[in-house]
Parts: C-alpha cells; structure tokens; sequence
C-alpha cells in the first residue's frame, strides 16, 4: 500500500459574518490582516491563519504530524467508518447533540472544537445540531483547510481558524460550549491546555474532552519506544514502517480466536477472564489497531495517529479530576475505557 495523500483542494467557502464580530474586527479579504489580541492573522484560501505561532520542538513535531495526517480529502469517507465513529463518541458522551443543557446557551451557542483537525470529530457526535450552532474548528494543523471544505460541503456555516489552542484568539467567558476530542494530550502539557481552555468559557459553559488513559507497562513501553523509532523518519516512511504492524493486527483480527487469562496477572496489569488474542495484544503489549469493516490503509492510519506525534501525553483519572478542579470545572460526566477518558465539566459559576 502507497502512503496516504491529499486531493487537490476545492475554493474555501467564505467565513461567516459572525466570525469577525466574535473576534472583534471586519474579516479581512484574501490575504488581507486582522489583528486579534496582539497576534496578526492573515487570510490565505479562505481561512484565517496566526501568524509568528512560538512552537516547541514536540509541538512543531506534533502540527506537522497532524498536518500530514489529517489533511488528506480521500481518506475516512466511508459510511462504516463514519457510523463507527459516531457510535463510538455516543458510547463515551452519551447523545451530546441532544442534551438538555443546550437550552442554557440560548438560540445560536458558540460551539469551539479546539484541535478540529478536519472536523469529523464534531460531525460524528453532533450531527444536526451543528446547523443550530456558531461552529468555531480551531487546529494549529493545516487540516484546518480539510475542514472548511467537510463543514462548506455540508451546507454549515462553520468558523474555522488555524491557530494554538493554548492561544484561542477568544475573549475569556464568551464561549458555550468547548469539545476537543482527543487532542489535549498533544499539546506540551494536558494539564496546561485544560487550564488553558476552562477560563474561555462563560460560567456554566461546558468542557467536553477524550485523553488517553495510562496503561500496563508493557504497551507503555512499547508506544514509546516505537514513537521514538519514528521521530527521525519523514512521515511518508513512518507510514510505510508500520504497515507491518498494521498487517499483524488484522491477521491476527482475522483469526478471531479467543483465548482464556486464568488469573489476573497484576504486575502487568492484564485482568482474568476471556479475550480476543488480537485484542490481549492489543491492549496489553502493542497498539495495532483492528476493526473488520475497515481497509488496511483506515487501519494503518489509525495506528500512525497514535504512534507519530511526539506530544502523547497518557495520564490517569484521578490526574483528570484534579486538574479540572484546579481549573474550576465540576465533572458532570466521567466515561472511563481502556483507552481513555472522557469528560464532560461545567465551569462554576464561582
């Protein structure tokens, strides 16, 4: 299998009348300025864009990991992956595109998806209600261009800028409701992008974030020695890298073989009871994700996702809890997997 690749881009819808009011300023025309809160943004094919961003060097890594990872056109289009996901983000949020607390927000919330990548995030869990919102993506990744094309394609009228989100280019207490899916961990600090975040947030404004959970430590082991492995490749040899991994995980997925732990084995952290031999590997020993209705280069990708950037913080649940309460959140909701955990937080009215 060749690497992944992007399509020729299609014109950039314009921004939404909204987007300058909010960042307090006319937009500009292509190629033109706005200054917001110090920092110049330019708008190049459509999207406003922070200029002079001061990235670490795992930061750099990380953007252009994900610059190369989530911009491609061509990739997660099909309705199996599309359906899989929105399953998977209603299991961990529950029917977040329905919940009552919308109504606090008035008619048109302010919805932020900070770390938007190319927006199936926001897709995938909200669906409709995007239309019944003021959608702002915000990715420091040029899969932001990916993303005004999903979002115009789909006839919603979204805000997508490219920018940091530990500098959203937003006045403190003027957003609804904030959702970063998976992000958080790839910034140089969890801790400091949810402290980042909660003050943007009006009080009673909602925080709703997925971040990965620690594991045993053979697959902590594993992970990172495989992400160091790959630092010095470009990303097209990365790709090609773990194709064999890839490969291994859907063979041994195909087996579909189950097999007995007869006793919980604490040092590793692996419990008792019955489990699929690919996903003992899996969860214990190696990431080399599997999902039968998905093609090898899906699978690889979601793979690379894990395993490129150098920024993929793990952290436990009670790190979480203690870090939302010293940001003044209150936790709502706590979903907790193997992989991760996800909350929803209010900001307190304090």
């Amino acid at each position: 299998m060749s690497s992944p690749s992007s399509v020729a881009s299609k014109p950039a819808a314009a921004p939404p009348v909204w987007l300058g009011e909010l960042l307090g300023g006319k937009l500009p025309p292509e190629g033109g300025e706005l200054m917001v809160g110090g920092t110049p943004y330019v708008r190049s094919d459509g999207v406003l864009r922070a200029r002079g961003l001061l990235l670490s060097p795992a930061q750099g890594n990380t953007e252009r990991s994900f610059s190369y990872l989530w911009s491609g056109r061509d990739r997660f289009q099909s309705d199996g992956h599309l359906a899989t996901l929105g399953e998977w983000y209603r299991s961990m949020y529950g029917d977040a595109d329905a919940a009552p607390w919308w109504r606090e927000y008035g008619e048109w919330p302010l919805l932020v998806d900070a770390g938007c990548g190319a927006g199936l995030s926001a897709l995938a869990l909200f669906g409709d209600r995007l239309h019944r919102t003021r959608y702002l993506g915000v990715d420091i990744s040029t899969s932001v261009d990916a993303a005004a094309e999903r979002f115009a394609a789909k006839g919603i009228a979204a805000g997508v800028v490219q920018a940091s989100l530990m500098e959203l280019p937003l006045p403190d207490g003027s957003v609804d409701v904030i959702f970063s899916q998976g992000v958080l961990h790839h910034t140089d600090s969890t801790r400091g992008a949810i402290l980042a975040l909660a003050p943007k947030l009006r009080p009673g404004g909602r925080l709703l974030f997925y971040v990965y959970r620690r594991k045993g430590p053979i697959r902590e082991f594993t992970d990172d020695y495989i992400r160091a492995r790959l630092q010095d490749l470009s990303p097209d040899a990365a790709w090609q890298a773990l194709m064999p991994l890839t490969r291994l995980g859907r063979a041994l997925g195909e087996l579909r073989v189950e097999i007995e732990v007869p006793e919980a084995i604490e040092l590793l952290g692996i419990p008792a009871g019955r489990i699929d031999l690919q996903r003992l590997l899996y969860w214990h020993f190696c990431k080399m994700f599997h999902h039968p209705d998905w093609g090898i280069d899906e699978l690889n990708h979601v793979n690379l996702d894990w395993y490129l950037p150098a920024n993929a913080h793990r952290q436990t649940p009670e790190e979480v809890r203690g870090w939302c309460a010293e940001a003044q959140l209150v936790i709502e909701h706590e979903h907790l997997q193997e992989s991760g955990i996800t909350v929803i937080a209010r900001r307190s009215d304090a």
